[in-house]
């Protein structure tokens, strides 16, 4: 089957759509808030997102039932990238993780009365999520297997006892889906379980906000604390010790919408380096002119340009259920999340003290938030692991002690 690229006209107005709506309503209030709303106000979130549905915009991925325009990924590769040119584009857009995420994964794996209680709203965005798998160590990381937040059986339904930490927009979110290891022990491939937890329950409380060096996403990052939190039968998301096996269903798609929506961020970058090359006098000539400029400029062109058509690419195999969109996933997280943080430091390079002020450009603040991005979803290491993993497996030869005990 061929991969196809080619745009469909509604989509490309739709993106076109967006990236006006983005450079003239998302990218003044991103100046004004300098682009850090771990703290902002709900109003800031409900303004911008009433504006992407004045202009027509909102929920991309959302499918139309639960009044979106159901874009697939490709589609959304195209929307996601405008949208991403502001820090605060997919917010508006409600496209922003962790709730893009979760709407994805609760549209694929929840009961019709789960999607009607929790998805509707959160399409909607009259409600936030968070998406609570991370603990501290000796805890679940980049090591999901380390999972040690327990769920035991009770009357009725479940015990959820732990701790989570990293939990992106936890502070605020009306539920959280939360992993919990319902079998097994830590180390064990198996045994998890996802489940639905509203913000109000007994037993999950807020134990801090974790100060950290982006400051894009709403409400922050935070340490939560389960302890004796029971949640009844019609809570389990999915199947029962199946949690591991759901979440792929969520963290390939992330993967590339975090991918999406950062290829706007670098994208931006390299406008305003260009802009800056472009009329900038040094040395007798504009700096686009001197040869080391332009191929710091040449490269981020180069990143640029291959990390959307790695992100298409694998939209595609994703999108046609592939067996080699596991393996692409990967391979694009990794590419991309490097090659973001290449742009934006050339960016910064090229335009110098212009680049390191935070408030005359936006290059200081785009730094500050790709850094983060080789290590959300997986670090580059554990992808780099994985994708060897699996190259080298056709090739693998039995070991000799197994040949010659058969």
């Amino acid at each position: 089957m061929p991969i196809q690229f080619d745009v469909d006209p509604p989509v490309a107005r739709l993106a076109a759509a967006t990236a006006e709506f983005v450079r003239e309503v998302v990218i003044p209030a991103e100046r004004e808030c300098g682009g850090s709303v771990h703290d902002a106000p709900e109003a800031l979130r409900e303004t911008l997102q009433k504006g992407a549905r004045e202009a027509g915009v909102f929920a991309p991925h959302v499918p139309a039932r639960w009044g979106g325009h159901g874009l697939d990924l490709r589609g959304q590769a195209v929307v996601f990238e405008a949208a991403g040119y502001s820090l605060l584009g997919p917010l508006a857009l409600n496209c922003a993780a962790p709730d893009e995420g979760n709407m994805h994964l609760l549209e694929k794996v929840a009961t019709e009365e789960q999607k009607a209680r929790f998805l509707r709203p959160l399409a909607a965005g009259e409600v936030r999520s968070c998406f609570a798998m991370t603990e501290p160590a000796p805890g679940a990381g980049a090591d999901p297997r380390s999972l040690r937040t327990t769920a035991t059986r009770v009357p009725g339904g479940w015990r959820i006892d732990g701790r989570k930490w990293f939990i992106s927009g936890a502070h605020g979110a009306g539920f959280a889906i939360v992993m919990a290891r319902t079998s097994g022990s830590p180390g064990d491939p198996g045994g998890a379980t996802m489940f639905l937890v509203d913000a109000d329950t007994p037993g999950m409380r807020v134990v801090r906000d974790i100060e950290t060096l982006d400051e894009s996403i709403f409400a922050g990052h935070s340490e939560l604390a389960f302890e004796e939190c029971v949640v009844s039968e019609d809570r389990v998301l999915g199947a029962v010790d199946r949690g591991f096996e759901n979440a792929q269903v969520r963290l390939g798609p992330a993967r590339m919408t975090h991918c999406m929506r950062w290829l706007g961020a670098a994208r931006r970058a390299q406008d305003v380096a260009l802009e800056r090359a472009g009329t900038r006098m040094a040395f007798g000539s504009v700096l686009g002119d001197l040869g080391m400029v332009q191929q710091m400029l040449a490269d981020s062109e180069i990143d640029i340009e291959a990390s959307r058509a790695l992100i298409l690419r694998t939209a595609w195999e994703l999108d046609t259920g592939s067996a080699a969109a596991s393996q692409l996933t990967s391979v694009s997280k990794t590419f991309v999340a490097e090659a973001v943080n290449r742009v934006v430091d050339r960016a910064v390079q090229i335009c110098g003290a212009l680049g390191i002020s935070a408030a005359d450009a936006p290059l200081a603040r785009l730094l500050r938030e790709v850094r983060p991005f080789r290590i959300y979803d997986g670090p580059s290491e554990t992808h780099r692991f994985a994708i060897a993993r699996r190259a080298v497996k056709p090739y693998r030869q039995p070991r000799p002690e197994a040949a010659a005990g058969s």
